[in-house]
């Protein structure tokens, strides 16, 4: 029996960076197929328990699907419709608010010119420069947006056809990951899929109550202050809050823009940034534990570095998928041996804190000190 060959260090360290290259590469390549086959999982656990209990009363498969299905792609169209109309509104009174910004950037393009001693020829031309880059890729942004709506149609389209299929051949699929693994090996993967359909769900349904709370909170502070498009900022504001991190910063950013443009004082600005202080708050401390009952907690590093690399890998897609995903992916880790202390640095579980302890009490140490 010939001896095992072990391989150096860097030679495993070379093909593991390869072979995350080479599956990067995939990810972003087959991206368009990948994104709708992600979410209709997602969307087909999150559903599953509803199917299963219209199945158990005896409704048909197909039919219990289709029932479900249809009840929430209907509630998908009411809401989307709902934001639309918002938008509308929104895009009528467009010109004021660019008139009201060109406004605003006169006065503090004559502010910098008086503070820094810069001459305003030199920032405006500066600025019509910008302009005129931003036009000039305009148009390949416009094309590349005419792409992108039609690839999310089809998107849109895929979505509910892998979703039904998922669910229709939910057993099947369950089967066929049982038949991958050793019969000694089925109550680890018993556990594996228990605790990913648990983490899916519970994450995916509180971060759904956790952003209608967050959309009403926004919602009535700006119609408070009386800021304009109040109830639109605030859905805007709870959908961005689902980025970890990232996205509350751009929420609060939409709406002091248009109070910094509609209002005559500067203080709604403020009261804006302090009123979305406090929901913040409010949301970390409280909704967040509360609602959002994930079993699974990602600290806080990792999470920004997955919304990020999910950005740039899938682009706005990424950025939402990133936290279930690596919540997954952290159930998986912590039920492979080999793979638990990979688990372990994803969570938040932080160790005791070990001090190093100079032994000034030891003789021998105290003796070696007095040689030298």
């Amino acid at each position: 029996m010939k001896p095992e060959t072990k391989l150096p260090f860097y030679v495993k360290a070379s093909l593991v960076f390869i072979g995350l290259f080479a599956f990067t590469a995939m990810l972003y390549i087959a991206q368009d197929i990948i994104i709708p086959v992600i979410y209709s999982t997602i969307i087909a656990i999150v559903l599953s328990p509803l199917v299963n209990k219209l199945i158990n009363k005896g409704v048909t498969r197909a039919l219990a699907i289709s029932i479900i299905l249809s009840g929430f792609i209907l509630i998908t169209v009411i809401i989307v419709v709902l934001l639309s109309r918002q938008i509308m509104q929104f895009s009528d009174s467009f010109p004021m608010l660019i008139d009201k910004f060109n406004e605003i950037l006169n006065d503090t393009v004559s502010w910098i010119s008086h503070t820094f001693n810069i001459s305003t020829r030199k920032i405006n031309l500066w600025i019509l420069a910008k302009k005129t880059d931003m036009i000039a890729g305009g148009g390949s942004a416009i094309g590349q947006t005419i792409l992108n709506t039609g690839g999310a149609i089809i998107v849109l389209v895929l979505i509910p056809v892998y979703t039904f299929m998922f669910l229709y051949y939910q057993p099947l699929l369950i089967e066929f990951i049982h038949r991958l693994f050793k019969t000694t090996d089925q109550g680890e993967v018993n556990s594996v899929l228990t605790a990913t359909k648990k983490v899916i769900q519970s994450y995916l349904v509180g971060l759904l109550l956790e952003a209608v709370i967050v959309a009403v909170l926004n919602s009535t502070l700006l119609l408070i202050l009386g800021i304009d498009y109040a109830i639109l900022l605030g859905i805007i504001g709870a959908i961005l809050n689902v980025i970890p991190y990232l996205g509350g910063i751009i929420a609060v950013a939409l709406p002091m823009m248009i109070a910094l443009a509609t209002k005559s004082s500067n203080t709604y600005c403020l009261l804006v940034l302090g009123g979305y202080f406090v929901i913040q708050l409010i949301d970390n401390n409280y909704i967040m534990p509360k609602v959002v009952a994930s079993k699974v907690k990602i600290n806080a590093l990792i999470s920004i570095i997955v919304v990020l690399a999910g950005g740039a890998l899938w682009g706005i897609a990424g950025m939402f998928l990133s936290i279930p995903l690596i919540a997954i992916i952290k159930v998986i880790f912590d039920h492979v041996e080999p793979l638990k202390a990979w688990g372990y640095l994803l969570g938040d579980t932080m160790p005791a804190f070990l001090g190093i302890k100079i032994p000034f009490n030891n003789k021998m140490f105290i003796k070696s000190m007095e040689t030298k």
